[in-house]
């Protein structure tokens, strides 16, 4: 495995570079919405390097955060898309990216005739700590000694707790194109659990990135080339998806993954790939008597916690997971059962998560229902039903 000086010295002397002059080897092609550029400086769309358009899926109003901003390109498309009622912020280590988005966000401002981005400079796996207030920390309390040293680490806890980077719950979206795969491999976990600290929940992330169809061996990890180019550094395509899960994440959802691949290194493929997920399964499960019917097309299927529904069959669920599941993404493949008499979660009993269990249709009616009806005329012309 590279060193983590080779690897963060690499990565940064190559993205300086690449905000100086433009360099193809660290991008592959992507589309944008030519729309959304027309207002983008030049300079800007020269230096940005992606693999994918995580700003696809994002909506007005939403308070975006884009994990390895760069150049700011995508945060400048996001700022269009969220419009004035939205918020974006940009996060970067690299201080000459930062300074480049920086120094055009007032021109992108000035043509959409509102400003909703700004930049901040942390690291990704750690979105607590601001470290343009440490570098300043720093210069006014030079670290020589171990009590200087205790200063430091104290004045890191208190930003940690008091004024985090970014701070827990306060952001709908996070987004990232082509980044992941430059951290460390200890730290990628780290990058996705502070992903889903930041999320508020029901927030939801889209990650574009370079994802490998094999295990990536040790002596390509070695080479800085190949993993400050976006490569070496990849995680296999079912570790990608896994890191979310483990993370917290549920709904995780392949929205694009490129047929051909970027790049080929001794026969492993290295393609870009776009990933949903969202975050809002934790808490208490509670009975309120509600059913879920999955249409198909699979005989069954399982789902993030282990849960298996059965095609066309109400299956039990605790409200949390009703409620999960008449939203994206799985609204379009189930069918709600709500019980007939609203039963208030704060008065609900504990539901029991741990096994599948069908809803007999009397615990949603209710045992005393006893209605009977001539059928529902809406459905019904003079000619019959159709």
């Amino acid at each position: 495995m590279a060193t983590e000086l080779n690897i963060d010295e690499v990565v940064r002397q190559r993205y300086e570079a690449g905000a100086v002059s433009r360099q193809d080897s660290l991008c592959c092609p992507v589309s944008y919405d030519p729309r959304y550029l027309e207002v983008i400086p030049r300079e800007v769309i020269e230096r940005d390097y992606g693999c994918g358009d995580p700003t696809s899926y994002l909506q007005p109003g939403d308070t975006v955060l884009d994990l390895g901003s760069g150049s700011g390109k995508t945060c400048f498309v996001a700022a269009q898309i969220v419009g004035p009622s939205g918020r974006v912020i940009g996060i970067d280590v690299n201080a000459e990216m930062l300074a480049l988005a920086r120094r055009h966000a007032p021109t992108v401002a000035g043509q959409l005739g509102f400003g909703n981005v700004e930049f901040r400079r942390g690291r990704l796996e750690d979105l607590a700590i601001n470290l343009d207030s440490l570098d300043r920390w720093l210069t006014d309390h030079p670290v020589g000694s171990v009590e200087q040293l205790a200063r430091l680490e104290s004045f890191v806890a208190q930003q940690r707790q008091n004024v985090p980077l970014v701070a827990s719950n306060s952001v709908d979206v996070i987004v990232s194109n082509c980044v992941l795969n430059l951290v460390r491999d200890e730290d990628k976990r780290k990058v996705f659990a502070e992903s889903f600290r930041v999320l508020r929940r029901g927030g939801r992330a889209v990650i574009s990135d370079i994802v490998a169809d094999e295990p990536v061996p040790d002596h390509l990890k070695n080479d800085p080339q190949l993993w400050s180019g976006c490569v070496s550094g990849a995680l296999e395509q079912n570790e990608f998806l896994r890191a979310f899960e483990q993370a917290g994440f549920y709904g995780i959802e392949i929205l694009k993954r490129d047929s051909a691949p970027w790049r080929s290194v001794e026969g492993i493929e290295f393609r870009s790939i776009t990933v949903r997920a969202f975050k809002g399964k934790q808490g208490a499960c509670l009975d309120c008597n509600q059913a879920v019917i999955y249409r198909g097309p699979w005989r069954k299927v399982e789902d993030d916690d282990g849960h298996t529904l059965t095609r066309g069959q109400p299956m039990a669920v605790c409200e949390k997971t009703f409620r999960i599941y008449s939203s994206a993404p799985y609204s379009e493949e189930i069918l709600p059962v709500p019980p007939l008499e609203a039963i208030a979660p704060e008065s609900a009993p504990i539901f029991d998560c741990s096994r599948d269990t069908a809803r007999h249709p009397r615990e949603t009616k209710g045992l005393e229902y006893r209605a009977t009806t001539n059928g529902n005329a809406t459905c019904c012309g003079p000619d019959g039903c159709s």
